[in-house]
């Protein structure tokens, strides 16, 4: 696997910016749409769950679970973004994400942030 299968984040030819940072310089807020978030859960596959336990025992990255969460991610990326141009935001600020357990059958991950529209100064 190459750099670019462990890596996330938007192309440059994306409609809705996203942001971990409250502002954008040379940008101002002109609305607040509010939070908009997207949400996913992933089943571990059985392959990767016997690979990960063999490759515990003797230490190392779990490159197999590595490359599920980062699909995950973009995927809630994904939804996040959709949703924000869905409620005419052009922008998501303070994107964070949240990583949780999900009842013990897979992984829970939410893309959240405030969706807002921005106008160049």
């Amino acid at each position: 696997m190459g750099i670019e299968e462990y890596g996330g984040g938007q192309g440059p030819q994306s409609d809705v910016l996203v942001v971990t940072t409250n502002d954008v310089p040379g940008y101002t807020v002109q609305q607040v749409i509010g939070e908009v978030f997207g949400l996913t859960v992933r089943s571990r596959h059985l392959g990767s769950q016997i690979g990960a336990g063999l490759k515990s025992m003797i230490g190392g990255e779990l490159k197999g679970l590595t490359k599920t969460l980062v699909e995950t991610r973009n995927q809630a990326m994904e939804r996040l973004v959709e949703q924000a141009k869905a409620r005419g935001a052009n922008a998501v600020l303070m994107m964070r994400f949240d990583v949780t357990e999900a009842a013990d059958v897979g992984t829970e991950v939410c893309a959240y942030g405030t969706a807002v529209v921005l106008s160049r100064n």
